[in-house]
């Protein structure tokens, strides 16, 4: 979601000029800065930048110039007076002449400041476009973060499906391993003439049944599926968050299939598609 967007454009007498950069945010946070001649208007400012970038922490910067023949202007006498103030008690410790000091403090910020308030309805309506053109320059920068993105998320989802591949192809020996050990430790402690096969049968059975992870498998892969559907599909807003539920469930067939494993291969495995799990989770907080 990082992005930067720049537009500026002359009409009549005066020059707007927006500058925005966007950083990855969870929820849209806006500073934004203008000139006192478009506070008026700052909520629909606020509302079109929401509803044309989403989300993200953007920092939006707007100028306004205006050019030609002079126009009335407003002194602030008192905002002078409080400067003088200031420059004179300074000057007096310093031993600074202050008779020419009137031209500096007529340059100092909101001193002197046009005399209109607010631009009328016309000149709203054309910064909005110089408004739209930065944005849209950012939502392209965006874009093209994008694709680098999703190759990334892609390339996270096909490890994880890696890994389920290498736990199918241990799962037979780790089944026979654990009735091995069983029947092991039962003839040790018990006696081997001593043990009840059918009972001894039945257990074993529940017991595999309880530790078997082919439903989590499947749900895995499915899960991976659905997700590569999501990043492909046509929608351009929401993908971020379904795609943030769908790890989270992603996570819990790893996290159960980790539960049950009871084999250094497979939760070595389960370590690895964790790994990508979390890397995933973190590139996927940057889609819209």
């Amino acid at each position: 979601m990082t992005g930067f967007g720049r537009a500026e454009q002359t009409t009549g007498d005066k020059t707007f000029l927006v500058e925005i950069k966007a950083l990855n945010g969870k929820q849209f946070e806006l500073q934004l800065k203008l000139p006192p001649l478009l506070k008026p208007y700052e909520f629909e400012i606020r509302n079109l930048l929401q509803e044309n970038l989403v989300r993200g922490t953007i920092d939006c910067y707007v100028n306004l110039k205006q050019n030609g023949t002079a126009k009335p202007v407003v002194i602030n006498t008192d905002l002078i007076k409080a400067y003088y103030a200031q420059i004179k008690t300074l000057a007096h410790e310093l031993d600074i002449d202050t008779n020419a000091v009137l031209s500096s403090l007529l340059r100092l910020p909101e001193v002197v400041t046009p005399s209109t308030e607010i631009i009328d309805k016309k000149d709203f309506e054309l910064f909005c476009e110089v408004l739209m053109i930065a944005i849209k320059e950012l939502n392209k920068h965006r874009s093209e973060e994008g694709k680098s993105l999703k190759k990334d998320l892609i390339q996270r989802i096909a490890n994880i499906n890696a890994e389920e591949e290498n736990i199918l192809k241990l799962e037979p020996a780790r089944m026979h391993k654990i009735r091995a050990e069983i029947n092991t430790l039962l003839e040790d402690n018990v006696g081997k003439e001593n043990i009840d096969n059918n009972r001894m049968e039945q257990e074993l059975i529940y017991y595999m049944e309880k530790i078997d992870i082919h439903e989590e498998q499947i749900r895995l892969r499915q899960h991976c599926e659905y997700f590569k559907e999501i990043m492909d599909g046509r929608e351009e807003e929401g993908k971020g968050k379904k795609l943030s539920f769908v790890l989270q469930e992603i996570g819990r067939e790893i996290n159960t299939t980790g539960s049950k494993a009871y084999d250094a291969g497979i939760q070595k495995c389960v370590v690895t598609m964790k790994d990508e799990l979390e890397k995933a989770k973190e590139q996927v907080l940057n889609v819209l």
